[in-house]
């Protein structure tokens, strides 16, 4: 008997316990439209709620239903990095469990990559339910990274993409530890297109990505693929410096030109708070690169998992991962 698996359908879960049976019901109608054999693989990053209870029930009845639980919350970058570790389709689709991604789109992207892509991405074209502060922050952030990354980002796009099996083994070579996967999948390169979708309100529960984590996210983003930031510092050190030589050049002048001292400790005082704020500024952006250096160097494994359900444990090919 075949026992091939074409889909691997991997959800991030954390404390979605109010959602988790209506992301199931629909991923289950839409994957059954494909007539194709496929796993649903839920990665729980450490869940305080009844996520993981409600998912391990539907395992015991459901064998496309599998369930990989953290020994605690690794974050949603990690929670997909596991997933692709453990799944074994020929096709990988990543989704949020809160249904502001609506499942039905996976179809659209499979004919997609049966046409012949590698990696097929979801364009967000409008965000409904969300506040302007988080629609404008959003805005921001994707057009930033996109003038200071080296690599080619698309606009508006999220997690959620489907990956050639091919793809996603090139994503499992990539081990560094503060994860940028939408960056990552835009790096490894291969042919990609986009599918373009109205992002609808969060089904029930409070979103998982917060400013904190949002700005974490950001400069995982920037830290990852890009080296300008540092170049900035820089080139603002550079140009503060010669404004300060010129500032004192006039200073001079001025002092041979009119008679008596010119009083100038106001301008004192703002040049070196223009130019204490900008070294601290500038050691901040080195040290978010110090700091990325130094997570790599302890080599840590990006996750524990506690148990499994549903699925065999096995080696991810990550360092220390059960």
């Amino acid at each position: 008997m075949n026992t091939r698996v074409k889909y691997s359908i991997i959800v991030p879960v954390y404390n979605e316990e109010l959602v988790i049976r209506e992301t199931y019901r629909r991923l289950k109608e839409v994957m059954g439209r494909t007539g194709e054999s496929y796993e649903l693989l839920f990665v729980n990053d450490g869940s305080t709620d009844l996520t993981a209870d409600i998912i391990q029930r539907i395992c015991d009845w459901d064998e496309t239903v599998k369930l990989i639980n953290f020994s605690r919350n690794f974050g949603h970058q990690i929670a997909i990095t596991a997933g692709m570790d453990y799944s074994v389709g020929d096709a990988v689709v990543v989704i949020d469990a809160d249904l502001q991604d609506p499942p039905e789109l996976i179809l659209d992207m499979i004919q997609k990559w049966k046409d012949g892509y590698d990696v097929v991405y979801a364009r967000r074209i409008e965000r409904k339910g969300e506040t302007w502060f988080k629609k404008q922050m959003a805005r921001i952030f994707y057009r930033v990274l996109q003038l200071f990354t080296e690599i080619d980002i698309p606009l508006d796009t999220g997690d959620f993409r489907l990956l050639d099996r091919k793809v996603c083994n090139e994503m499992k070579r990539l081990t560094e530890k503060n994860r940028f996967v939408r960056g990552m999948v835009s790096w490894v390169g291969f042919r990609q297109t986009a599918v373009e979708y109205v992002r609808e309100e969060r089904a029930a529960g409070e979103t998982k990505y917060p400013l904190k984590k949002m700005i974490k996210l950001s400069l995982d983003g920037l830290t990852s693929f890009s080296l300008k930031p540092l170049k900035l510092a820089a080139y603002g050190g550079g140009i503060l410096a010669a404004a300060g030589a010129i500032d004192l050049l006039v200073i001079a002048l001025t002092n041979l030109v009119v008679a008596g001292p010119v009083s100038g400790w106001h301008i004192m005082v703002s040049t070196q708070l223009l130019i204490g704020g900008s070294i601290l500024a500038a050691l901040g952006i080195i040290g978010e690169y110090i700091g990325r250096i130094y997570d790599e160097t302890r080599d840590r494994p990006l996750y524990i998992v506690k148990d499994c359900y549903g699925t065999r444990k096995k080696a991810s090919g990550r360092k220390g991962v059960v």
